[in-house]
């Protein structure tokens, strides 16, 4: 770049960011607050990022070369998202408009300071990052707590090479390793604090072999309809971990192990039909969704409003919802699932209860069983899919 831009800019952009996110409430602790000034989130977004358009699959390609310098920092402070790799080609070597769905991208710094501050680090503590991605959250934790506290492991082998070059141009050091991060990495276990940066569909389980009795482990949680809920699991002595969900809503990446697998397309208007006994719309909303999904986990979803299609893409059961001209929606069912008969029972459940935000639940994992509970661990409960 030839342009070096104005003299001290990143650093009052940096100020200016860290003020923003204490006014948001995402930044409490001053030791995070010192990280968020002092790391140069530009290092770690390279020369190009992508931006959404109006259609949902196409991504305008936006370079540094094609701005000034202090353009490119105004975008680079700017507390967004950018994405850095669609369909598993880095930005970088692509050019105008892009089609795909987003691989891997650079979370907004109030989402990655969020999952910080609520997975409660603190000086001392080894921390095991699971999705490294550009490497800033990785730095932020280096800068806290130095970089022999911090291991990061990265899925894609072209990601983990971006943050791996621009973790050394920052000057920090980690144990970066590249590979499957539901294994974790034994090799530095103990750890006191594990933190993912991609949801899962459920809690690997060398996630709980290589945290410490009384360890924290914070991951989203999500699934194949999407809806997601925030986990923080203390370890137990015993080898089980348990914790209710955070009343934050954070939505990152699923981790490509826990994608979807294709859909099948579904015969609409076939099957038993009936009455619903509870109103489809319920699951647009976050909370709603999340229950729904806690009842069918295999399950996929289309559609919205009144007219819903659930299809389980391991038996083939669907279940197609739509408005009946008399009042109240009609539901069709095939195969041997009763999807919608499931996820009756889990939103009347939901519904009895107040109809409440997903903190309202919680998560325990053993090795045998992982199921979310309602209310309290006796209460009632959903296996998800481990």
């Amino acid at each position: 770049m030839t342009d070096p831009g104005t003299p001290g800019l990143a650093a009052r952009l940096r100020r200016t960011l860290a003020d923003r996110l204490v006014r948001t409430g995402a930044l409490r602790a001053p030791a995070w607050r010192a990280a968020v000034e002092s790391v140069e989130r530009e290092t770690f977004l390279g020369s190009a990022v992508a931006r959404a358009t109006e259609h949902g699959d196409r991504w305008e390609v936006i370079r540094l070369a094609e701005m000034t310098a202090d353009e490119w920092l105004e975008l680079v402070y700017r507390d967004e998202t950018w994405v850095t790799q669609i369909d598993g080609e880095m930005v970088t070597d692509a050019c105008g408009v892009v089609y795909g769905a987003p691989t891997s991208s650079s979370t907004l710094p109030g989402l990655v300071v969020r999952m910080l501050e609520a997975a409660r680090i603190s000086e001392g503590d080894k921390v095991l990052e699971i999705g490294t991605g550009t490497g800033y959250s990785t730095a932020l934790m280096c800068h806290r707590l130095g970089s022999a506290a911090v291991t990061s492991v990265e899925y894609d082998p072209a990601v983990a090479g971006h943050a791996c070059d621009a973790l050394a141009r920052a000057g920090y050091t980690p144990t970066l390793v590249t590979g499957d991060g539901l294994a974790g990495y034994d090799k530095n276990a103990e750890y006191d604090r594990l933190i993912a940066t991609c949801s899962v569909r459920y809690i690997p389980l060398p996630w709980l072999w290589q945290v410490r009795d009384g360890g924290t482990i914070t991951a989203p949680l999500s699934g194949w309809m999407y809806g997601a809920a925030f986990a923080h699991l203390t370890l137990g002595g015993d080898g089980t971990a348990s914790g209710r969900f955070l009343e934050d809503d954070v939505y990152f990446m699923t981790a490509r192990p826990h994608g979807p697998p294709p859909m099948a397309v579904p015969y609409l208007g076939i099957g038993d039909r009936r009455s619903s006994r509870v109103d489809p719309r319920v699951m647009d909303c976050p909370a709603g969704l999340f229950v729904g999904q806690l009842a069918v986990p295999s399950a996929m979803k289309l559609g919205g409003g009144g007219e819903v299609v659930l299809l389980d893409v391991a038996t083939g059961s669907q279940a197609t919802t739509r408005p009946d001209p008399y009042g109240g929606w009609t539901v069709r069912q095939h195969g041997p699932l009763r999807l919608w008969d499931a996820v009756e029972e889990a939103v009347l459940a939901w519904q009895a209860a107040g109809s409440p935000h997903q903190s309202a639940y919680g998560l325990t994992v053993t090795e045998e069983r992982q199921y979310v509970w309602l209310g309290e661990p006796d209460g009632p409960s959903w296996n998800l899919p481990a």
